[in-house]
């Protein structure tokens, strides 16, 4: 009786052993499982967004990286601006332009640049600038160079496709609802011209791409 109460104790023990395995085994499943069901992060070119606006870029006031492809079937009017420069004042027209057409979709882009030695703030102090001096709400993004070897992707490609690239600050690209860049004007043109605002309200009454027949 000795032997067979002992052999039916370690096959208890033996159970409850595995038991603690399996419960283990479980357990671990639980925690593992929210990583293998979690959804896939979504790539940030979208579908049917343009090649000239699958660009990523860091906003200007959060650091925060976003694609261009949120802009696609707008019209967009891309700037590079600076906080020193006679044409400076060119803020509060472009900020003007953005306020009148944006619900028409309208989208002026700002990128910051030093490439003429005459915006040497750092991200911060340009986004103060612009916000306390002309209320600047239209999108902008970190300062980086739009002429240089190291020009973003998105002056580089524009240059590509038009031939031209910025000669001083406030050089003016627009792009149509496609991603279609279809012209320039210099820094001395004014963003609420009427050359500047006829295009625009043209190409506003142009349906976006995907809604063309």
């Amino acid at each position: 009786m000795g032997a067979l109460a002992a052999r039916s104790a370690r096959a208890a023990l033996a159970a409850v052993g595995m038991g603690v395995v399996l419960a283990s085994a479980v357990s671990a499943a639980d925690r593992t499982e929210p990583h293998v069901t979690a959804p896939v992060v979504p790539k940030t070119v979208e579908a049917g967004c343009p090649p000239l606006l699958r660009q990523t870029f860091n906003r200007l006031q959060t650091g925060e990286p976003q694609s261009l492809c949120q802009f696609q079937g707008n019209v967009l009017l891309v700037v590079n601006t600076a906080s020193y420069c006679g044409f400076t004042p060119q803020y509060e027209a472009l900020e003007s332009i953005y306020r009148k057409y944006r619900d028409r979709g309208l989208v002026v882009v700002g990128f910051p640049s030093n490439d003429f030695n005459q915006e040497p703030g750092t991200n911060k102090e340009i986004t103060e600038f612009c916000r306390t001096t002309y209320g600047v709400e239209f999108p902008q993004f970190e300062k980086s160079s739009v002429t240089s070897l190291a020009a973003n992707p998105l002056y580089a490609e524009l240059a590509r496709q038009t031939g031209r690239k910025p000669q001083w600050n406030f050089f003016k690209f627009v792009i149509d609802r496609s991603g279609k860049p279809v012209a320039t004007f210099g820094s001395t043109a004014e963003p609420d011209s009427r050359e500047i605002t006829a295009l625009i309200e043209r190409l506003l009454a142009e349906p976006p791409a995907s809604a063309k027949g």
